[in-house]
């Protein structure tokens, strides 16, 4: 049978069809086998991180009810190691979290790689399909039954077209919309990856907290000697102390003017050894205006200085005064919530000054012009003796655990 050139034409199509088919199953089978185009990535709330904060969520009920036991010296070493477990649960969290999502971005970046190859070579076959339907033009039925040897044979030829048709339409969708879907999914574990970064900020701020826990208890048993009647010696002392500096602030106490005194005027000398709520030689040094607290770190000019306030670090000082002790200086306490604020040591308040000491002088100076008071108060079955200097700008500076010149 002679066969013409339009017959001839239909029948490489068909050939086409039938190697551009199994081309795509290939394709498909090969890269696309599953038709769920979007990954299903672990998820970073595992069961791992489920039971940490689990764990975290029973601490920090421990700490609150460790906390609001009666203060002893047990308790607060209870209280600071439950405190210490609770920051490393807090690590162990964070870092497992990190592994989560960082497996997460790992696995959708894979994916996405291996979908983009998968529909590469999907377009090289399209191409070659369009050429091939280019060169054939529109196939009818007609032109269909004529390269048929039997009407079988061209009911199967037609209906073997269409479903390959079909076929592709379906696999050209499902690839496209799983590389819009991954390419939303890349998009949101991008948003992972600021996340592990987040995290990697928190764990290393957690590293540093729990470092600083560490050094707090071995402060505390330090100063204390691991002994409770030690423990509660200096605790009492810290309260009457605040008490005491608390009346002081509100013009309490036997208090005398005894004239003006000028900027570097010695005004008093520190009280050497042991005193009336204070538990050795050095000199509070207090801020206020319009009787309200204010840091003495900002008043005080900037020098070189010891600091010896561990746990507690440096700070700096950014005023103009002068210093009311001689060089060289050092710091024992700084301002505000201290470590042994943030212990209760001075009944949940702030410290309200400054401790400081100098190695080569007891006298105490006025750090600016003003009159000059003498004063004492009782504090810890003793009196506590200061002196304070009231400034023209409703300043006033006080110089605790001292004795009048």
């Amino acid at each position: 049978m002679v066969i013409g050139k339009r017959n001839l034409l239909v029948l490489v199509f068909l050939l086409s069809v039938v190697v551009l088919f199994f081309q795509f199953r290939e394709i498909a089978t090969s890269q696309t086998a599953t038709p769920t185009p979007t990954p299903t990535p672990s998820q970073d709330n595992s069961q791992a991180v489920r039971d940490l904060q689990n764990q975290i969520n029973d601490l920090q009920n421990k700490v609150s009810e460790l906390a609001k036991q009666g203060k002893t010296l047990s308790s607060q070493i209870a209280v600071m190691d439950s405190q210490i477990k609770l920051t490393q649960l807090r690590i162990n969290s964070t870092k497992q979290q990190i592994t989560d999502i960082t497996l997460d971005i790992d696995t959708t970046n894979k994916k996405i790689s291996t979908l983009q190859n998968s529909l590469v070579k999907l377009t090289g076959v399209l191409i070659n399909r369009i050429v091939a339907t280019y060169e054939v033009g529109t196939v009818q039925p007609f032109h269909i039954l004529l390269s048929s040897n039997n009407v079988s044979n061209f009911f199967s030829r037609l209906n073997y077209l269409k479903i390959a048709q079909e076929h592709d339409k379906r696999l050209i969708y499902d690839t496209t919309q799983a590389k819009n879907d991954y390419s939303n999914q890349k998009e949101i574990f991008e948003d992972k990856k600021k996340k592990v970064e987040a995290l990697k900020a928190k764990l290393e701020a957690y590293t540093t907290e729990l470092d600083q826990e560490k050094k707090n208890k071995q402060a505390l048993l330090t100063v204390t000697q691991n002994s409770e009647s030690i423990y509660q010696q200096r605790l009492q002392a810290a309260l009457a102390e605040q008490r005491a500096i608390q009346q002081i602030g509100a013009g309490g106490g036997n208090v005398v003017s005894v004239g003006q005194a000028k900027e570097g005027d010695v005004i008093a000398y520190i009280i050497s050894g042991r005193s009336s709520c204070s538990s050795g030689t050095h000199l509070h040094f207090e801020v206020r205006k319009d009787g309200g607290l204010q840091d003495p770190s900002q008043f005080l000019s900037s020098k070189s200085v010891t600091f010896e306030n561990s746990p507690d670090g440096s700070f700096s000082f950014g005023g103009s005064w002068s210093w009311p002790i001689s060089d060289p200086v050092y710091i024992e306490q700084g301002y505000g919530m201290t470590y042994w604020a943030r212990i209760g040591w001075y009944g949940g308040g702030p410290h309200t000054g400054i401790d400081i000491f100098s190695s080569s002088s007891l006298a105490v100076r006025a750090v600016k012009d003003g009159e000059l008071f003498q004063g004492s108060i009782g504090c810890g079955g003793g009196n506590l003796s200061f002196a304070r200097v009231d400034q023209s700008d409703g300043i006033q500076t006080f110089y605790l655990h001292t004795y009048p010149k």
